[in-house]
């Protein structure tokens, strides 16, 4: 056979083998996208594990002797959110509802928040205390107590409070901006339409009409006098008569007990100690979901390594 023969025999066979060699490469880089993916699905399944078992574990462990129950109320008081009426009812149903429990302290530091979600717990609060009269409630007050949170607080039996704790806030408010001078400065003309004369409500973008400031006053003054009707309910006659009592003002501590807004000095050790007589504190506080939050943050990161993973075959 000649060279000129034997060429392209050679050839096919080169080209054979680089087809080869690809055809390997590309099934170890593929073998090493998956297995990179599934390192991540598997790393991402442990670690929500761990922290699943980390929560439930510090709030699953149920006393066996006599104690004081602390739910913690902190934060902004929002549905959803780690101050919600669900969590704060799970916690009073366990405490109310365990019979080593001599008392239960609920420990606010709270600006306030949801007026609805505030309701929620207050109305909670006295619903159990309704059915479970030898279980004292004590809120105890820690920076602030105020708005969302004193409606909450009106609830229980006594109200404690540190000396410079800020207590009060016994108002609504609608805030919002007004951005029609600023428009006409600018040359900007409003275009809006609407089915329903007042689907536009207090638009920013537009001229404030009457009539709606109107309906707004008569929406604060209604959630108002629901969350005066909630103070006076819980406080009774040891509310001092004092003209400014309900106008949104904040007082501290000493000031709140001389208005019968709060009833002593004290903390949640001193509480437990000395009024509930049992120093034991254990806290109900449904751990925060932090499984939910741990998947929802890295559950994005998840998925874009996966992407890039099994990018190459065509999952995306």
């Amino acid at each position: 056979m000649s060279q000129n023969d034997s060429t392209p025999s050679t050839d096919a066979n080169s080209h054979a083998l680089a087809d080869l060699m690809r055809e390997s490469l590309e099934e170890r880089r593929s073998a090493r996208r998956w297995s990179i993916g599934f390192r991540v699905v598997y790393g991402l399944i442990a670690a929500i594990a761990l922290v699943t078992v980390l929560s439930h574990g510090s709030g699953s462990m149920t006393p066996t002797g006599p104690h004081t129950a602390l739910v913690r109320i902190e934060g902004v008081i929002e549905d959803g959110g780690e101050v919600s009426a669900d969590h704060v009812a799970e916690a009073l149903s366990d405490a109310f509802n365990n019979p080593h429990v001599k008392g239960i302290v609920l420990q606010i530091n709270s600006p306030g928040g949801s007026p609805v979600q505030s309701d929620l717990i207050y109305r909670e609060i006295r619903r159990q205390r309704s059915m479970h009269k030898d279980t004292p409630v004590h809120a105890v007050v820690g920076d602030i107590c105020a708005s969302g949170g004193y409606y909450i607080a009106a609830a229980a039996d006594q109200i404690h409070v540190n000396p410079s704790s800020i207590v009060g806030s016994i108002g609504v408010i609608m805030n919002g901006f007004g951005f029609t001078g600023g428009m006409e400065r600018l040359g900007v003309e409003r275009r809006l339409l609407t089915a329903g004369e007042n689907k536009a409500f207090l638009d920013p973008f537009s001229p404030v009409k009457p009539d709606e400031l109107a309906h707004a006053r008569k929406l604060l003054d209604d959630i108002h006098a629901q969350f005066i009707g909630a103070v006076k309910q819980g406080r009774g006659d040891r509310l001092k008569d004092n003209g400014k009592l309900f106008g949104g003002l904040m007082w501290t501590g000493n000031q709140a007990i001389e208005l019968g807004l709060a009833d002593a000095v004290g903390s949640a050790g001193s509480v437990a100690r000395d009024v509930i007589k049992a120093e034991e504190v254990v806290d109900y506080t449904p751990a925060p979901d932090l499984a939910e939050r741990f998947a929802k943050r890295f559950g994005a990161a998840a998925g874009t390594a996966m992407a890039k993973a099994l990018g190459g075959l065509g999952i995306h």
